[in-house]
């Protein structure tokens, strides 16, 4: 096993994962007086709105969605290494980076639910049925990488990655992931969530700090899902010359590069045809990965 990350360095991942989705928050942000974007103005603008309020809401309910999705995509990365050290190494660390995605499920569907309006419903209910589409092949990838290292502890994970990195032979498992990712985040061709076509779904009623952390929960979801990346199929901190901190920011960045370029690239899938090809298509080839990779650990 290389050498072990300095203590130092372990909040380093979870800092810039927060600082990028902060970034990132005001994205869509209005252009300025030049045609820039200004995203310190919007940020300034938002926190200052007055909260919308609309008729018979659930106050509750919308203040603990908009709060829950920013505190999943934490809680996910608190077992994401930085290098070789994560802040929590646990020993289901794979299952509960699932459960924390699971949250993030409930975390929009309370935030379209909660305002009490149709449109806003609409996109809680289609990040639902997205969910459910994406979340059975993606389990099977993330279920692969562990079955690749016979452990679902991420660190484990990634020190059998030290020879040889999981991407290379179960590339598959690796592209479904990615795919999921993007799902998860209701990001590019999965934002239907937040669709144009219902007003902004499940964001259409929130404004001001409101609109800050779901928009920031959004992206610090990527980002989570990205850096995840990296200790399940891209060898986490494993690589010449550089530490294994940097070598796991560098592939995070690769990989979110990665992700935010696919946002223009790709149309907007309709619902039933993704549903279609998740359970027709990626869930049977993920099976087989699984399969594969279950042979090749039986013959070692």
């Amino acid at each position: 096993m290389a050498d072990p990350t300095p203590l130092w360095s372990v909040l380093v991942l979870p800092a810039a994962l927060v600082a990028v989705a902060v970034a990132a928050a005001t994205a869509d942000a209005r252009l300025g007086p030049d045609g820039a974007p200004g995203p310190a103005r919007e940020v300034l603008r938002l926190l200052v709105q007055q909260r919308r309020v609309t008729n018979a809401a659930d106050q509750l309910l919308l203040r603990l969605g908009v709060v829950l999705l920013p505190v999943a995509a934490i809680l996910a990365a608190v077992v994401v290494p930085l290098g070789f050290t994560a802040v929590s190494d646990l020993p289901d660390g794979i299952v509960w980076f699932n459960a924390m995605e699971a949250l993030a499920w409930a975390a929009v569907w309370l935030a379209g639910w909660g305002p009490n309006s149709a449109l806003s419903m609409i996109g809680g209910y289609r990040f639902l049925a997205q969910g459910l589409a994406y979340e059975i092949p993606h389990m099977l990838a993330i279920t692969t990488a562990a079955l690749g290292a016979e452990s679902l502890q991420v660190g484990t994970v990634v020190d059998a990655q030290s020879g040889l990195w999981f991407v290379v032979w179960m590339p598959v498992a690796f592209l479904i992931y990615l795919g999921s990712a993007l799902a998860m985040a209701f990001w590019g061709p999965f934002d239907q969530p937040v669709g144009g076509d219902v007003a902004g779904g499940a964001a259409v009623e929130l404004s001001g700090v409101d609109r800050i952390l779901f928009l920031g929960g959004r992206r610090l979801l990527l980002t989570v899902a990205a850096a995840a990346a990296v200790p399940l199929f891209l060898g986490g901190g494993h690589g010449p010359w550089l530490p294994g901190w940097a070598w796991t920011l560098v592939k995070t960045a690769a990989v979110l590069a990665l992700l935010l370029w696919i946002r223009r690239r790709l149309p907007v899938l309709r619902m039933d045809h993704y549903m279609e090809v998740a359970w027709v298509v990626l869930t049977p080839l993920a099976i087989v990965q699984a399969l594969v990779v279950a042979l090749v650990v039986l013959s070692r």
